[in-house]
């Protein structure tokens, strides 16, 4: 403040009066202060006390410095606030710079994101015009890929099929079986030429009494074997005539299925086929699992799949047998998983195997009942036309209310209980197929499940006949 207030009195501006009758003073003998301050030394030099300053200064000089130095600080005061303007002026500025500049990128970002938008949009539309091409192009394979299957009867289309039943053999062949080892005792160097001849000699020698056996027994055979052959010949009839039926249904199940192929086609895509999700994967080899467990490592060096490999490739190369017994072990481990595994599914599809091959069994079983009782309508249909065209015209006896009811057969008291049960089994079944399970079931029941109801049916013949004994008592009676 002092240096400041010499500077202020060094350069008094001219014709500022201090008073009206006063000169300026003249500093005849200046402090050490004040000269130090004008020669504009910086070094601080220790103020005298006031009993020195007292007999070496000019009393009348304080107080002029005092309204110096006011003056001095006020000047001081009044230029601060003009460099603080300043500087809040320019950081207005600045500001008022950065806003705009702010509202020109938000203008730059707002006009990038409708581009961006528009091109979003022109992406969506050229996606789904590409969807709509690719699903008639699916839907144009799909139709190519239509294949019928039609429900024809299990091996109907087997018409050359030969017969699983031997012919018997003719009773000089079973006599030649009989005395073959005998006569070739006899005979150790014969050939077959030779036997045969000498068999043929032998069997002319035989008298009828000893052919008789071995006729018995051909005619036996012959008689199962033209049953057979016979039961076996009515079958393939009767399936031809189910596969002329069917034949006649086709052209009606091929428009069905045709249409039902559209209406899958436009409700769904294709659908990739699907592996077996119960299949155990294979296991991976001692170099695969030591590669995975590297290709971690090298993929946070940010390496392609080609070095990756290569790298993995050439470490695996010079790696010992120690380093590498542990990626073998574990690979072993896997593969004994893997067989235990595979035997498990192997066995559950054999299982699954054996249950289809069953079924098939059954379905033939009925489509050859089916075809049975097809070919029987059909015959009785002809008897019927035969003998309506030979019947005259006769009116029926109507029937005595009080006669007793003729009973059941064993099959028919079997037929309504199995009936129950395979309506409750199968809810919905058709009369027909129904009827079909019940007679396969009958078939394969033994002799002793048989004799339950057979025992039933005996039962019910008895009192059938008693009543019938009553009603003949009662009937003559009635009569007269």
């Amino acid at each position: 403040m002092a240096a400041v207030a010499v500077d202020l009195i060094m350069d008094k501006p001219e014709g500022k009066k201090m008073g009206k009758s006063r000169k300026a003073l003249s500093r005849k003998n200046p402090s050490q202060n004040e000269t130090n301050i004008a020669a504009g030394a910086q070094v601080a030099v220790p103020q005298p006390s006031p009993e020195d300053s007292v007999g070496k200064e000019n009393p009348s000089s304080e107080p002029m410095l005092q309204k110096r130095t006011k003056k001095a600080s006020a000047k001081v005061k009044a230029n601060q606030p003009s460099s603080f303007e300043k500087e809040l002026q320019e950081m207005q500025e600045q500001l008022e710079k950065l806003k705009l500049e702010k509202e020109k990128t938000e203008e730059n970002l707002k006009a990038k994101e409708e581009s961006l938008k528009q091109k979003e949009e022109e992406l969506e539309l050229r996606d789904r015009e590409q969807q709509k091409l690719k699903n008639e192009l699916k839907k144009m394979q799909k139709l190519k890929e239509f294949k019928p299957t039609m429900t024809f009867p299990l091996g109907v289309s087997q018409d050359k099929k030969k017969s699983s039943t031997k012919k018997p053999s003719p009773p000089y062949v079973m006599w030649c079986k009989d005395n073959w080892n005998e006569v070739k005792k006899s005979n150790p160097d014969a050939d077959f030429k030779e036997m045969s001849n000498l068999l043929s000699a032998k069997w002319k020698t035989v008298t009828p009494e000893e052919k008789k056996p071995y006729e018995e027994k051909y005619l036996a055979e012959k008689e199962a074997y033209l049953k057979v052959v016979g039961n076996e010949k009515r079958e393939h009839e009767a399936m031809k005539l189910l596969e002329e039926e069917h034949k006649q249904k086709s052209a009606m199940e091929l428009l069905e299925q045709y249409l039902q192929f559209q209406q899958q086609i436009k409700e769904e895509p294709k659908k990739k086929k699907e592996k077996d999700p119960l299949k155990p994967k294979q296991p991976m080899s001692a170099y695969f699992i030591f590669s995975n467990e590297r290709r971690v490592a090298l993929a946070a060096e940010n390496k392609s799949i080609l070095e990756v490999a290569k790298i993995t490739g050439e470490e695996w190369k010079n790696m010992n047998e120690k380093k590498r017994a542990p990626y073998e072990k574990m690979a072993l481990e896997r593969k004994e998983q893997y067989t235990r595994e595979m035997e498990v599914y192997k066995q559950k599809m054999e299982e699954e195997a054996a249950n289809q091959k069953k079924e098939n069994e059954e379905q033939m079983k009925l489509q050859k009942h089916e075809a049975m009782q097809l070919l029987k309508k059909k015959e009785k249909t002809l008897n019927l036309i035969k003998k309506t065209k030979e019947k005259t015209s006769k009116k029926k006896t109507p029937s005595d209310p009080n006669k007793p009811k003729k009973p059941a057969s064993s099959f028919l008291l079997f037929s309504i209980e199995t009936r129950k049960s395979l309506l409750e089994e199968r809810p919905g079944i058709n009369n027909s197929t129904l009827n079909a399970l019940i007679s396969v079931k009958w078939k394969e029941l033994n002799e002793e499940e048989r004799k339950i109801w057979n025992d039933k049916a005996a039962v019910a013949q008895q009192t059938y006949k008693k009543a019938m004994e009553e009603y003949n008592k009662t009937k003559p009676a009635e009569a007269a």
